[in-house]
């Protein structure tokens, strides 16, 4: 599904990736763990092509995402991922509602969904609320109900609990299990929490040396 073949990313000078191979298969969740200023995010952000490698390629279900032109990446993206990142970006003029339905709206689905995955983050019954209204915990389940709500292909979790209580992160990563199971869907989570990285599949361990297999 997912193959990255020699990937190398460097910032100022500073190399932060560097000759990185690995396959990731369909439909499993795999946790990243990894010391800060690792390279995770980074790695996150040229899977999704919204960064370039300086060297290397990534391979979604074979096709290099180098060989697309920007309009068939972002149509990929728009189809095929769903991103929660850490800056949430939610859009503050639109309704919570509109939020979530927006990728649906995006790839000509109707809406109807929409409602239904707020409730399932817990926020059912706000769906005409504001951005301006919520919290940050609530702002980042408004992200994670906008990044499931299309059914994706692969799902792109950057720190997904980081601003939720002990309780609501575990009904939120039972959530990112179900919903990815159900569609078949594979996922990739950043996380510092090694409970988060314990619900994954795999945990992977992001070194200056590459990724590493870990139990724990």
């Amino acid at each position: 599904m997912l193959e990255l073949v020699n990937l190398g990313k460097s910032y100022g000078g500073r190399q932060v990736l560097s000759g990185l191979s690995h396959r990731f298969e369909a439909g499993e969740f795999v946790a990243i763990m990894g010391e800060s200023g690792v390279g995770k995010s980074t790695l996150l952000n040229i899977i999704a092509g919204l960064d370039a490698p300086d060297s290397g390629q990534v391979l979604v279900d074979g096709q290099p995402m180098s060989a697309l032109d920007d309009d068939a990446a972002t149509r990929l993206r728009r189809s095929r991922m769903g991103f929660i990142f850490q800056a949430f970006h939610v859009l503050p003029h639109l309704t919570l509602l509109q939020n979530v339905a927006l990728p649906l709206l995006l790839n000509g689905e109707p809406p109807a969904r929409a409602s239904s995955m707020l409730a399932a983050v817990g926020l059912g019954g706000r769906d005409n609320d504001f951005p301006r209204q919520l919290s940050g915990g609530e702002l980042q389940r408004v992200a994670i109900a906008r990044a499931l709500v299309h059914r994706p292909a692969l799902l792109l979790a950057d720190e997904p609990t980081g601003n939720l209580d002990p309780e609501t992160a575990d009904g939120i990563l039972q959530l990112l299990r179900a919903e990815t199971r159900a569609s078949g869907a594979g996922a990739i989570m950043v996380t510092h929490s090694h409970a988060a990285a314990a619900m994954a599949d795999r945990i992977l361990v992001l070194t200056r040396s590459g990724l590493k297999e870990t139990t724990s």
